[in-house]
C-alpha cells in the first residue's frame, strides 16, 4: 500500500495590531485598518517572532530580501526562517533567531584550529565553512619580516597545532563563502590563561553584535585583579587573566621585542582564586545576557557585571560568582531599572 506525504500547509494567524501612535512609521503601510478582513495585508511587527511558511505581506508594494520568497503568481512575501521582520525602507527581510555566522572583512573573530595543513592552518570560526589561516599571515618568532622558507613549513606545528585557540581578523572573502585570516597585529595570535564560551543567537535573537570594541580589560572587584575579555562577533568569547606586556613603550615600536617564542607556548600561567572567581562572573553575566535575548557587547558586559558585584554585595557571606536563577532576576532588574 502507497504511502502519500502531504505538503504541510501551514495556517494563517491574524496579525494583531497594537493602536499605537508610534505605529505610523512603518513605510506607508496602513497598520489601522481592519486587521480580520485581510490579516496578511501589511508588514509584521518588526518585534513580532514569525515561523517559516507564515505569510509577512501580501502588499505589491515591499520587495522581499534575505529569509523570505515570493509565492509563484502571487505578491505574498513568506518567510523561509524563524526570527525577526527587519524592514529597510521598501526591502523586508527575516533576521533569523539562530544562524551560522557569516564573516565579514575586518571583523574579530575567534577560532579554533581544526588541521594543519602545508603552508596553512584550518581554523573553526562557526562559518558553514572552515577558515584558512596562511603560514604567511602570522608573526615569526622575533619578529623577523621575511619569505616563508621550507623549514618554517617544517615547524609550522610549533606556531599552532590542533585544538588551540587564536584571535584573529578576517582580511579576505572567498566565492565559496570561506574566510581568510591573518594574526600580523601584536593583540591577535595564540590564547592563552583563560576560559572559552561559545553562546549562540549571532542572528537576531541576542548573543554578540558587532561594537567599537571587541577586546578591552576589566579592573575586577573582590581583589580578582585585571581580566581581558574578547567578544568574537562570530559568537566565540575568551575571557582570560590580564598579562602585561614587559619591554614599555619600546615594545610598541619594535616588534621584534615582543614577538618572542612565548607567544607560541601553550603553557599557562598561575591564575590566582580571586581572579577566576571573577572570571567565572562575568562568564555568567554573559550567559545572562545571551539567555534573555539581549545584546552582547562592552556596554552591557561592564554594566551586567557590575549589577552582579552588587547584587554579590548585598548577600551576605563569602563572595560566590555562581549567578543562580534569583540572582539572575536581582541583576536583570538592575539592568532594567526596575
Amino acid at each position: 500500500m502507497a504511502i502519500t506525504i502531504l505538503a504541510p500547509a501551514p495556517a494563517i494567524i491574524p496579525y494583531q495590531a497594537e493602536s499605537s501612535p508610534d505605529d505610523s512609521d512603518d513605510g506607508g503601510v496602513d497598520l489601522q485598518g481592519d486587521v480580520s478582513m485581510r490579516p496578511a495585508k501589511r508588514a509584521r511587527h518588526s518585534r513580532e517572532i514569525i515561523t517559516p511558511g507564515e505569510i509577512i505581506t501580501d502588499d505589491a508594494q515591499w520587495m522581499r530580501g534575505h529569509g523570505t520568497y515570493v509565492a509563484a503568481s502571487s505578491s505574498e512575501i513568506i518567510a523561509t526562517v524563524a526570527g525577526t521582520v527587519q524592514k529597510t525602507n521598501k526591502l523586508l527581510s527575516v533576521r533569523p533567531l539562530r544562524a551560522r555566522y557569516t564573516p565579514e572583512i575586518g571583523d574579530l573573530v575567534v577560532g579554533r584550529i581544526i588541521e594543519v595543513q602545508s603552508k596553512r592552518w584550518r581554523v573553526d570560526v562557526g562559518a558553514p565553512v572552515l577558515a584558512n589561516l596562511p603560514l604567511s599571515a602570522i608573526n615569526l618568532p622575533g619578529g623577523i619580516l621575511r619569505r616563508r622558507t621550507e623549514t618554517d613549513e617544517l615547524q609550522i606545528r610549533t606556531f599552532f597545532s590542533e585544538g588551540d585557540l587564536l584571535v584573529a581578523e578576517v582580511q579576505a572573502l572567498y566565492q565559496d563563502g570561506s574566510a581568510s585570516l591573518h594574526t600580523r597585529s601584536l593583540k591577535y595570535g595564540k590564547l592563552r590563561n583563560g576560559v572559552f564560551m561559545s553562546v549562540s543567537g549571532v542572528g537576531g535573537g541576542g548573543g554578540v553584535v558587532r561594537a567599537r570594541r571587541q577586546v578591552w580589560t576589566i579592573d575586577t572587584a573582590h581583589g580578582g585583579g585585571k581580566v581581558d575579555v574578547i567578544l568574537g562577533v562570530n559568537g566565540y568569547i575568551w575571557i582570560s587573566k590580564h598579562v602585561e606586556v614587559t619591554g614599555g613603550e619600546a615594545a610598541i615600536t619594535r616588534i621584534e621585542e615582543s614577538v618572542s617564542s612565548t607567544v607560541y607556548s601553550s603553557q599557562n600561567d598561575a591564575i590566582e582564586r580571586e581572579t577566576r572567581r571573577e572570571m567565572a562572573r562575568i562568564g555568567g553575566v554573559i550567559q545572562l545576557l545571551v539567555t534573555e535575548g539581549l545584546r552582547v557587547d562592552e556596554d552591557m558586559v561592564m554594566k551586567g557585571y557590575e549589577a552582579a558585584v552588587e547584587v554579590d554585595n548585598l548577600n551576605t557571606g563569602e563572595s560566590n560568582a555562581y549567578l543562580s536563577v534569583e540572582k539572575g532576576q536581582e541583576v536583570l532588574k538592575l539592568l532594567r531599572g526596575i
